[in-house]
């Protein structure tokens, strides 16, 4: 009960990591590289996404995108670490629950 639970609170978080790796894959490319920031506001947001929740993830990619304009300097700007112990991300880049010994 305690995974399914578990599961469906990472749901909308993994839903989210979804669509920006779309976009990274299809959209993205079309563009090139215009983002004035490392790393690029779409990796930025996957990151965000991955690291600290739904939630979080989208105010610091909201924040972001804010940010990201022709009067801004750029620069270096890495996602602040959030990852809790109990959740890992996969080699698809989505989050799972570790694996607890019984």
């Amino acid at each position: 009960m305690r995974t399914l639970l578990l599961e469906l609170w990472i749901l909308p978080r993994n839903l989210a990591i979804a669509l920006m790796q779309g976009y990274r894959r299809i959209i993205s490319p079309l563009y090139g590289e215009v983002c004035r920031y490392y790393p690029s506001c779409s990796r930025y947001s996957l990151e965000a996404y991955q690291q600290r929740g739904f939630v979080a993830g989208l105010v610091l990619t909201v924040w972001r995108l804010l940010r990201c304009n022709p009067f801004s300097s750029g620069g270096i700007d890495d996602v602040p670490p959030g990852l809790r112990s109990y959740l890992v991300i996969n080699s698809r880049g989505f989050i799972r629950p570790t694996q607890r010994k019984a």
